[in-house]
């Protein structure tokens, strides 16, 4: 029966508290952390969005996996209730497990990657471009036009474009080791990819010879998008869907922190024999035996039942549904958000909301800093400060700068998702008078992680 209120489809079995804070005390954890919130203790968070990575709440059948968990070096049967739940959704004959996403990223570019090399996707994410220029190669962004304006309706902006696609095969598909398709698109606001324009880009790499990767962490998300969006799937297994996904690519990374709904853990995932045992090879150098790959058999246990739970529609429905809640509360408010609102995470278009910051004055990173200081959101910065400095040490705006509400897998209830819109609400009411951060310490990649920033003088 559809009704308004949103349901979720899960009781409560166990509670851990929250520490409210002061404000006062809110300023002096950030003047400690040098302004960055991911050197916030916990602690001192009372509703943390800085990501969905990681931290969601597990089933109490994942727990009972737990239990299950085979610690055996070698050959456990965690690892082979991991491989099938793996292989029933993407049925790649070979999989690799990682202790997370980022691993198998580093690995399979360790394979493919290196110096004159380009690597398109729709839109790189933060870990994934970092692999690919710490090989030397070049990571190339081709999301759709739409997908660059937060304010524009699209129904799957993360799509690749294809015109650009194929005009960069044309000229250096011999330079191309593989096209990688990221779903859902995070850093262009959690938007997701159509399965014809899967398709499309399938064709292309046909075409010129060239592999087709997913970067996937979202993919059972992506999936119920192609189910409530596109023509044709409306009636169809959300399972059904992901194996379409599956079978146009010839191998996958994976963050099981996202859509495998599991605290930690990963897995590469390719169709090519010979690919395949080069990344074995460095699978074992830098992770672990290739049946275990960096983790507990107990959590490759978490994920294999993580994985079960991930395509029912009551948890997708709901997931997507409360999501929507926040994006559209926000909306209401007057609050710019990129639309339409993702499946894991609210993106707030801080370039809009504060036009007096240049690009170069971290307009994401002020408005989060302000988010945190008014209520102890911690949110993170999806923007100039993740994304505009270069491998040459050069820096220029990024495309967008946005703040990611992520929200944690069956964590939250609607009374913190309302609380969140009133301090998101109350911060935007003022936001004329935020100021911009200038970086007084950062590393030479991934900055975002561990920078130190100081408040520029109003």
């Amino acid at each position: 029966m559809p009704t308004r209120t949103i349901i979720e489809p899960f009781r409560i079995h166990s509670v851990e508290p929250l520490r409210m804070t002061t404000e006062a005390e809110r300023r002096d954890a950030l003047a400690a952390a040098g302004y960055n919130l991911f050197a916030l203790r916990a602690e001192d968070v009372l509703i943390d969005l800085l990501t969905d990575s990681g931290t969601g709440a597990m089933s109490s059948e994942q727990w009972a996996g737990i239990q299950r968990g085979d610690e055996a070096y070698a050959g456990s049967p965690s690892w082979f209730r991991f491989e099938a739940a793996v292989k029933e959704l993407f049925p790649f004959p070979h999989v690799i497990p990682t202790h997370q996403g980022r691993a198998a990223e580093k690995i399979l570019m360790a394979a493919i990657g290196g110096p004159g090399k380009g690597v398109p996707n729709n839109t790189h994410f933060d870990t994934t471009r970092a692999n690919v220029e710490a090989v030397g190669a070049e990571a190339v962004d081709l999301v759709i036009p739409e997908g660059l304006d937060p304010a524009l309706e699209h129904p799957f902006k993360g799509n690749m474009d294809l015109a650009r696609l194929e005009a960069l095969l044309r000229e250096r598909a011999q330079d191309v080791p593989a096209v990688f398709m990221t779903i859902t698109n995070n850093s262009g606001g959690g938007q997701p990819v159509a399965l014809e324009n899967l398709r499309g880009v399938r064709a292309l790499c046909d075409r010129y010879r060239v592999p087709l990767m997913l970067d996937a962490c979202r993919f059972a998300e992506n999936a119920w998008f192609i189910r409530e969006r596109e023509s044709g799937h409306g009636e169809r297994d959300v399972a059904d869907i992901v194996r379409d996904i599956a079978a146009l690519a010839d191998g996958m990374t994976m963050s099981a922190k996202k859509d495998g709904l599991a605290n930690i853990g990963g897995w590469l995932a390719v169709r090519d024999d010979e690919l395949a045992a080069r990344c074995r090879n460095l699978l074992i150098l830098t992770e672990g035996f290739p049946t275990y790959g960096g983790l507990a058999g107990r959590d490759l246990d978490a994920i294999a039942q993580g994985l079960k739970e991930v395509v029912e529609h009551d948890y997708l429905r709901y997931r997507v549904r409360s999501t929507w809640y926040l994006g559209e509360g926000l909306h209401r408010a007057g609050v710019p958000v990129m639309r339409p609102v993702g499946g894991h995470a609210v993106y707030l278009d801080a370039r809009r909301l504060l036009p007096h910051v240049p690009p170069l004055e971290y307009p994401g990173q002020a408005l989060a800093v302000a988010l945190y200081e008014a209520g102890g959101i911690r949110s993170c910065e999806i923007g100039t400060v993740m994304f505009g400095r270069h491998p040459d040490g050069s820096e220029t705006p990024a495309a967008l700068d946005l703040v990611r509400l992520a929200i944690p897998r069956r964590t939250y209830t609607q009374s913190h998702v309302d609380y969140v819109i009133e301090v998101c609400d109350e911060v935007a009411e003022r936001a004329g008078g935020l100021r911009g951060y200038r970086i007084t310490q950062e590393p030479p990649a991934l900055r975002h992680f561990t920078a130190r920033f100081e408040p520029l003088a109003s």
